[in-house]
């Protein structure tokens, strides 16, 4: 067995290393690109795709993965957790043509730049066919993978393994329940939290400095690690050695780079403090998306948006502009960061606001890939659903329907993750409290290895071994994702800011 179990991850290792080429290119795509490559750049990642999804569907892996499922190995072991993940993603894989598979590889990359360009003119038209092709190609996925309830369940599985539609629909129920009102209540004191600080003229590369203070004192290590920018924030890793950040800043609202720095270096976290055992293992990586997202909204909001954090930063951020916040008071910044305020942008929404942005595009993606909506229709959709939920109509398409990446990747039954990754972080951070109470004092001091080093040893370093509702079980002993630790975290902290 020992033999049979090297020769898979020798053939495992070959296609990390091409799938890592492709993140490579998929990354210079986003940050460093000229826009004349784009045709290029789709054939060499359709390329790249392909014959990592040749390799990967061979029998002879299917071979050895049988022969090793009997081996006895403990659970908990890499090596069974090896062939239990390898076995589900191969199982897959097999259900999808490779013509298929090098189709969406072009298709997606072509998306993305076409979306820049439609998003930088504000020009749906421009993007239409291409997402109809996009919304096409989803279903053909969900129709290869297969399903019991509804359509949408094969897409959200690939980001949240196990997860149904019906589940998603019981937690963001229990939100709504309670987030609605809240923004309303809210809304009608909203002048207690003035942001007006916030929309002066901020030097860009000072907020860069700033930003990679908190950055890197949360545990982000630029030997193994950077940061750049990009027209849409994100995180992308070709190793536990080598992962990479975005962010993007912009002179008048200060908050937008340092959150997304935080938002995205608690992803880093997560990638770079995998157990070093599982280098180049299809084990590597995060469990599932909701639970990746756990680790950045924890970091950017949890931590990032908390007094603490403030009450040792913010004497720093002051010396960093002292003309645009030498009359601004901890407590009226503080205010300032957590003002509610129905906005367009869900990236930049506040922590009450933003799983309503969530709702919506989780509704939208079930009625395309259902075909209740024609894509041409998307835009006067979107609008609709946003005056409904938000009280607001985008004026452009650059703010409303195209303000998002995700779609032109072929990212559809991803943007639920948010929302659960939201619940997840309140969830975790509650047992961290347990077992660290005074956490918010080391925050006060600027100090972040205790929360660093317990979700390294409860989740980072377990990579893709346990499914989301196992981790939420072993870390919390909850049998499944709850909504009621965020709820409660939310409804605290903003009665007291709101004065409710």
């Amino acid at each position: 067995m020992e033999e049979k179990l090297a020769i898979l991850n020798a053939k495992l290792k070959e296609i990390k290393n091409l799938q890592a080429a492709e993140s490579v290119l998929g990354w210079d795509q986003q940050v460093f690109m000229p826009p004349g490559g784009a045709v290029a750049r789709a054939e060499q990642l359709s390329t790249l795709s392909k014959v990592a999804h040749e390799l990967f569907i061979a029998d002879e892996i299917g071979v050895l993965l049988s022969d090793l499922a009997g081996a006895g190995f403990p659970y908990d072991s890499d090596e069974a957790s090896l062939i239990r993940v390898v076995r589900r993603d191969y199982d897959k894989a097999r259900k999808l043509p490779t013509a298929l598979v090098a189709e969406l590889s072009r298709t997606f990359s072509l998306g993305q730049q076409i979306w820049t360009q439609a998003r930088a003119n504000k020009d749906f038209a421009h993007f239409q066919d291409i997402l109809a092709k996009i919304v096409d190609l989803n279903i053909q996925v969900a129709e290869a993978y297969g399903y019991e309830d509804c359509l949408y369940d094969a897409l959200l599985d690939q980001f949240e393994p196990g997860m149904k539609t019906a589940e998603v629909n019981r937690v963001f129920g229990e939100l709504k329940v309670e987030l609605v009102p809240l923004v309303q209540a809210i809304v009608e004191r909203v002048g207690r939290a003035d942001d007006s600080v916030l929309k002066q003229d901020f030097d860009e590369t000072a907020q860069w400095d700033f930003g990679m203070m908190p950055l890197k004192a949360i545990g982000f290590d630029l030997e193994r690690g950077r940061q750049d920018k990009s027209v849409h924030p994100f995180t992308i890793n070709f190793s536990i050695n080598d992962v990479r950040i975005t962010t993007r800043v912009s002179r008048d609202t200060f908050p937008s780079a340092l959150f997304s720095t935080l938002h995205e270096g608690g992803h880093a976290l997560y990638e770079q403090n995998g157990d070093p055992s599982l280098e180049g293992s299809f084990l590597a990586g995060g469990t599932s998306l909701g639970v990746h997202e756990s680790q950045s909204r924890l970091w950017e909001n949890v931590v990032g948006r908390s007094r603490e954090f403030w009450q040792f930063y913010y004497p720093q951020l002051q010396e960093f502009f002292p003309t645009q916040l030498q009359d601004t008071s901890l407590n009226q910044f503080y205010r300032a960061i957590n003002r509610v305020e129905p906005s367009f942008i869900r990236v930049e929404a506040d922590e009450v606001t933003y799983n309503l942005h969530i709702f919506l595009r989780f509704e939208l993606e079930q009625d395309l890939l259902e075909q209740r909506l024609k894509v041409a229709d998307l835009p006067e959709a979107w609008n609709a659903k946003m005056q409904a939920s938000l009280g607001l109509t985008p004026p452009d398409d650059a703010l409303g329907v195209l303000q998002d990446i995700h779609w032109s990747g072929g990212m559809m039954g991803y943007f639920p993750t948010y929302t659960l990754g939201n619940v997840l972080s309140l969830q975790f951070y509650q047992q961290t409290l347990q077992d660290v109470p005074d956490l918010p004092e080391q925050f006060s001091r600027g100090e972040f290895g205790a929360p660093l080093a317990w979700f390294k040893d409860k989740i980072h370093r377990h990579g893709r071994k346990f499914t989301a509702n196992e981790l939420v079980r072993r870390v919390t002993g909850a049998a499944r994702i709850e909504a009621q630790p965020y709820l409660a975290y939310i409804k605290r902290k903003y009665t007291e800011i709101y004065g409710l």
